[in-house]
């Protein structure tokens, strides 16, 4: 069982890589999480953890170059969960989405690279299919459990 990899970070902003001794970049840090390895980032004084932030930066890095993932929209829409009731469900509900999508992305993969006779399309047609099928049975899940938690604050507000 592999250990958590530190690195620290100084007053300066620079990142201290403890496992290989030596200072790294921001885009290093990048490039560990491409290659799936754990890591915190502490704060080199205190000890906070700041991996959050650290992630945080290097999703605005890459934001602001190239072709953006996220539009003005998508977060305006995050922003506006902040201080909502469902603001606790927010951050599972697309953790779990994105979830459901990289599996349908390797299964994709997988049966591209054995296509025994049918045509992508109606292979994409079929995987598309169970994705919808998935993905409303996911949200079903969440819009369930959110009501609940709703009914449940609304009948502690009426209690009180």
């Amino acid at each position: 069982m592999s250990q958590t990899r530190i690195i620290k970070k100084y007053p300066n902003r620079r990142l201290y890589d403890t496992e290989i001794s030596s200072y790294i970049t921001l885009e290093e840090v990048r490039q560990l999480v491409v290659d799936g390895e754990t890591f915190e980032v502490r704060d080199a004084k205190t000890g906070d953890d700041l991996t959050r932030s650290v992630l945080l930066q290097i999703i605005s890095d890459h934001e602001e170059r190239g072709q953006p993932m996220f539009t003005t929209q998508l977060l305006s829409q995050i922003i506006r969960f902040y201080g909502d009731s469902l603001q606790g469900f927010m951050g599972s509900y697309l953790e779990k989405s994105l979830q459901v999508f990289l599996d349908q992305q390797q299964q994709f993969r997988s049966q591209l690279n054995n296509l025994m006779g049918r045509t992508p399309w109606s292979m994409l047609n079929d995987m598309t299919e169970r994705n919808m099928d998935a993905w409303k049975s996911l949200q079903q899940g969440f819009l369930t459990a959110a009501a609940s938690r709703v009914r449940e604050a609304e009948e502690a507000g009426k209690k009180k």
